[in-house]
């Protein structure tokens, strides 16, 4: 079998185990943001071929060849997984730095890590109780959890891995078929995945692929009747696409979409330990991370001090070769968000915003931007409160905790924020107001399989990771066993009292 994918790359669709062409026969390039360069091609799916995969899931699903095995067996073929994932690991790292820029020490470090999460959900499969529900009369009531069925797994370039493995490692473990649309831009790495899942032993048809637009394949997945749930990590509008789409079917809805991150910076942390954590959350994966430290506020008697050393620390980021180990900053994923995002810098200028270090493009062919910081910004100007997605932060002042929490809270996201302070009550006390699904306490964009993931307001509803997530790929279903031994005429003429429910 090959699973490892071969320069140029070609990445076809995968339905029901067999590799095979769009049936429209159209293509779309693959680039190289750290260059520019066509790198490969994949093929485009139309509304055919969605159809076609989700029929695949569907069959494979109603046949129990994956939902009726036992769960120990689940739990066999994930772990086998797992260990295949981790011998192919080196190829990985490279296949996803080169598809979507980002420096190979970053990508190693988050790559690695992925493995467990198949492990953690294969264990919690094993260990994962139902309920037993205490009523009143000779009654046993027992709860089961059911696989939903068919599940759309819709991914986005910045992790393309990571995002995926959030969300299908719970769905297989839980007995579920899959329909996997990555990124039109990042699709290599979810090829190899895909082809490691088969040689692990899961059956034909359980994990189907899907390439190509989101504006065709993945419209048409979203709507598709026989979806039982839509995972989506991206922008919040098209989440809010998808979710009408899929409420038009009731299926459920993970929709994991913008953020505009606060780092809240208090003036009794190390200095050092501000500075070096607000620039990891700020231009860790170039910032296209729907966590990032979009925002750094810093309490304003330390806030002189802060801007000079952050200064000097943003300047020091050396941008280059995302293959290099001594690069620390990447591209943007394209031409267009490049584009985007500089124009978003002339007119944070234009608004009033204090350029503190970067606020251009960077040297080289590909889709580079300088780490940019700005300071002295209006909390309600467009760079204040829009997501960038790009290698950008805003500093702004605060004078005391209710201050802070105005500011931090003052967006209609609501996705991660992170709390820098000694002081142990106020770090408790500040994190419990703040309207995050996530928040850190002196550190920043950490993940665990079992801490769920997800965020409040427009940032999405539901939960990745965690048992939260799992159980959102089943349904309950409740067992109601009379054990009396008898059962009662209700039409009988005794008069005497019945029990109706």
């Amino acid at each position: 079998m090959t699973v490892k994918p071969v320069e140029p790359f070609d990445v076809p669709l995968i339905i029901d185990g067999k590799e095979t062409p769009a049936t429209s026969g159209h293509n779309m390039n693959i680039i190289n943001p750290a260059t520019g360069a066509v790198i490969g091609t994949l093929a485009a799916a139309g509304e055919a071929d969605v159809n076609h995969a989700v029929e695949a899931a569907r069959r494979a699903f109603e046949s129990g060849v994956w939902s009726g095995l036992s769960v120990h067996e689940r739990a066999r073929i994930l772990n086998r997984f797992a260990d295949l994932f981790e011998a192919s690991i080196e190829d990985f790292y490279r296949l996803e730095t080169l598809n979507n820029g980002r420096p190979v020490t970053e990508t190693r470090a988050q790559i690695a890590r992925l493995p467990q999460f198949y492990r953690y959900f294969a264990a919690l499969a094993l260990t994962r109780r139902s309920d037993v529900i205490p009523v009143e009369g000779p009654y046993l009531v027992y709860t089961q959890r059911v696989p939903l069925g068919v599940c759309a797994l819709m991914t986005s370039f910045n992790h393309p891995l990571m995002i995926l493995s959030k969300s299908l490692a719970p769905a297989l473990a839980t007995g579920n078929t899959v329909v996997i649309k990555p990124s039109e831009q990042t699709p290599i790495t979810t090829l190899l995945l895909v082809r490691l899942l088969k040689q692990a032993g899961v059956p034909d048809g359980v994990v189907n692929l899907i390439n190509g637009e989101g504006r065709e394949a993945g419209a048409a997945l979203a709507r598709h009747p026989d979806i039982a749930k839509i995972v989506f990590t991206g922008g919040t509008e098209v989440g809010r696409q998808i979710g009408a789409a899929a409420a038009q079917n009731f299926a459920v809805t993970t929709l994991e979409l913008g953020g505009k991150g606060a780092v809240i910076v208090f003036d009794d942390i190390d200095m050092d330990r501000a500075i070096n954590g607000a620039a990891f959350a700020a231009f860790i994966g170039a910032g296209q991370t729907c966590v990032c430290g979009a925002r750094i506020l810093v309490q304003r008697s330390i806030y002189e001090r802060f801007l000079e050393r952050f200064r000097g620390k943003v300047q020091s980021i050396r941008t280059g070769d995302p293959a290099d180990p001594k690069t620390q900053l990447g591209p943007v994923i394209s031409a267009r968000s490049r584009d985007r995002i500089l124009g978003m810098l002339d007119r944070a200028r234009n608004d009033g915003a204090k350029l503190l270090a970067g606020g251009k493009a960077a040297p080289g062919d590909g889709f580079f931007i300088e780490a940019t910081a700005f300071y002295d910004v209006d909390p309600d100007s467009e760079i204040g409160q829009d997501e960038v997605f790009g290698p950008v932060t805003v500093i702004m002042p605060f004078d005391d905790e209710a201050d802070a929490l105005r500011i931090a809270n003052g967006t209609q996201f609501g996705l991660a924020a992170s709390v820098w302070t000694n002081d142990v009550a106020r770090a408790h006390r500040v994190a419990s107001k703040l309207t995050f699904g996530m928040v850190w306490v002196n550190d920043h964009h950490r993940l665990d399989p079992a801490s769920p993931w997800g965020g409040f307001k427009q940032s999405g509803v539901g939960r990745e990771t965690g048992i939260e997530s799992f159980d959102q790929f089943s349904e309950p279903r409740a067992v109601t066993v009379n054990t009396s031994g008898v059962t009662h005429d209700w039409y009988d003429d005794s008069g005497q009292p019945k029990r109706l429910n």
